[in-house]
């Protein structure tokens, strides 16, 4: 006699308490980020069309933008901005990450890792090295042929150091799905190098490229601390947000503006969304992986290529370091310490670091267990269908969202006489929960792709033997998702170590933070401080990554074993 064939189990919907508390959950879960994103985002819009003593007035403002020479170059000098770094970043990562998975190159590894610095960095840091290298006392000076630093050449500089390697992450994993077979017919049809990359490479990394260059142009349209500090008189929408509430107070205009930063940047994002709705997929079970051959020509010229690219990287860098430890650039160049003792600075001294690894620690714990709870509702169970639909749009939104534009929302939403939540204003909670919020997105991905590897008949075997969902949460489904919680919690600390645009319009004088105190000490002229507070952040961050990597080996170890079997 056969044997009858497994039927699969289905998981069946939870019944009682816990029944119960994963339908609060859910609810809750939506209507804190409604709370957290829609609510401020419609009252910054309805902001917009009123006066400064709140009535209703149209189009007025609109109107009054359109009119202003100055607000509207701010949109072209935008728009140009974001174009040109699109270009330059996305092909210089493309050509660093073709030959790090094409070639047969020396110092892989190593190539990779630098890549990575400029995340470990605030924005901040590219551009005070750019002043020390480029600006008017800069030893580098010359090579600008007469041009200034403190413009669009800056601007575009800086921007490419910190976009590249979120660019280079999505370039170096569409790369790294190419099939063999596609290569080897093209040589068998005696096709040229040049026309085997043109149909073969170049189609089967196009949506790569699309996704990569929408990342490079909503990152330059919405970064404000590049600009802030090396834009110099020359204007762009971000600066122009900041320009209008803190120099200005005129919210009204600001909220103009933040809609006028916010339309381009979602329908970037909306872009993104459809092109990748549309890929297919690159790896199939039939699949062979692409090994490079050696090529002792094109090896030394890929060699040198991201040797060139890399000493540009470490060398930035490497001019901030040095930045923070001499007394007065360029007149004295003695080696000091001074520049560490924050106190005696305008950036409000070593409280604001503290404040920022407070901030960090409560945003890495609370934000990736929401996150990831949040992502365990929406993938794992059956309840309050309607609110699990609301929790997966509402965590794709902040995506397209800036920084600065939901620092404003907060400040018309949060602040509003007579809303009960107006007791977090000013104080630690709100910046945290604005930076989760704005780094919602990318972690809540993360974990539903985490969760979707887990084969539904985990919950269908916990419901037929009546064990509790939430047990079965606990007990399996975070011990086998460990890698990726700890991926969630790093990402968090990181991004809250070096944000600006999120928080620089929520602190007060008891929660200023690291990265606010090095754009106040820039606009106090105290460069080497401003560098000195940029190095200790990227200590910080070098260290948690290091830990990270610890974590991960030993936690992987005790967790992930049942992989090796």
């Amino acid at each position: 006699m056969t044997a009858a064939p497994a039927i699969p189990l289905r998981a069946k919907s939870t019944s009682g308490v816990d029944a119960w508390v994963l339908r609060v959950a859910t609810v809750l879960l939506a209507a804190m980020l409604a709370v957290g994103l829609v609510l401020p985002l419609a009252t910054m819009l309805v902001k917009s069309f009123q006066d400064s003593r709140g009535a209703f007035i149209g189009l007025a403002n609109f109107a009054s933008y359109v009119s202003t020479p100055a607000l509207v170059g701010s949109v072209y000098n935008t728009l140009f901005i974001a174009v040109v770094v699109t270009i330059l970043t996305v092909t210089m990562a493309f050509l660093y990450a073709y030959a790090l998975s094409r070639t047969c190159m020396p110092g892989k590894g190593f190539f990779r890792i630098v890549a990575m610095i400029p995340l470990l960095a605030p924005s901040l840091l590219s551009a005070l090295a750019l002043i020390y290298m480029f600006g008017n006392q800069g030893f580098m000076r010359g090579l600008l042929l007469g041009q200034s630093i403190y413009g669009p050449i800056g601007i575009v500089i800086g921007l490419v150091f910190a976009i590249f390697p979120h660019v280079f992450i999505i370039l170096s994993a569409a790369l790294s799905l190419s099939d063999k077979r596609l290569y080897e017919a093209a040589e068998a049809l005696g096709a040229s190098k040049l026309r085997t990359f043109v149909t073969v490479t170049l189609p089967g990394a196009k949506y790569g490229l699309v996704s990569a260059s929408i990342v490079a142009f909503t990152h330059s349209i919405t970064e404000f601390a590049i600009p802030k500090v090396i834009g110099g008189q020359f204007d762009v929408l971000a600066t122009d947000v900041y320009k209008q509430v803190i120099g200005l107070q005129n919210f009204e205009m600001g909220a103009v503006v933040s809609v006028a930063l916010l339309v381009p940047a979602a329908g970037a994002c909306v872009i993104d969304r459809l092109v990748q709705r549309r890929q297919v997929a690159m790896l199939t079970t039939k699949t062979v992986p692409y090994e490079p051959k050696r090529h002792p020509f094109a090896d030394r010229i890929a060699f040198a290529y991201c040797g060139g690219v890399a000493f540009l990287i470490l060398g930035i860098m490497g001019v901030a370091a040095f930045g923070s430890f001499i007394k007065f650039w360029p007149y004295d160049l003695s080696f000091t310490l001074r520049n560490f003792q924050f106190d005696l600075y305008a950036g409000g001294g070593w409280k604001a670091y503290v404040n920022s690894l407070q901030m960090s620690l409560w945003i890495a714990v609370v934000g990736t267990a929401v996150v990831f709870f949040g992502a365990y509702l929406v993938e794992k169970t059956q309840e309050q269908r309607a609110a699990r639909r609301a929790v997966q749009v509402l965590a794709i939104l902040p995506m397209g969202v800036p920084g600065l534009v939901l620092g404003l929302s907060y400040i018309f939403f949060f602040n509003a006489p007579g809303n009960p939540l107006n007791v977090i204003y000013g104080t630690m909670a709100i910046l945290v929960v604005s930076t989760i919020v704005h780094y919602y997105t990318v972690t809540h991905l993360t974990a539903v792709t985490a969760l979707k590897q887990l084969d539904p008949e985990f919950e269908a075997v916990s419901d037929s033997l009546k064990s509790p969902r939430l047990r079965t949460f606990w007990r399996v489904t975070m011990p086998i998702c460990v890698p990726a919680i700890l991926d969630i919690s790093v990402y968090f600390f990181l991004n809250a170590m070096t944000t600006v645009s999120a928080v620089v319009f929520l602190y007060s004088v008891h929660t200023n933070l690291a990265s606010i105190s090095i754009l106040n000490m820039d606009d106090a002229g105290e460069y080497a401080p401003a560098a000195a507070m940029a190095m200790v952040i990227v200590a910080t961050c070098i260290g948690v990554r290091l830990l990270h990597a610890l974590l991960t080996r030993r936690l992987h170890r005790r967790t992930q074993a049942w992989r090796q079997r």
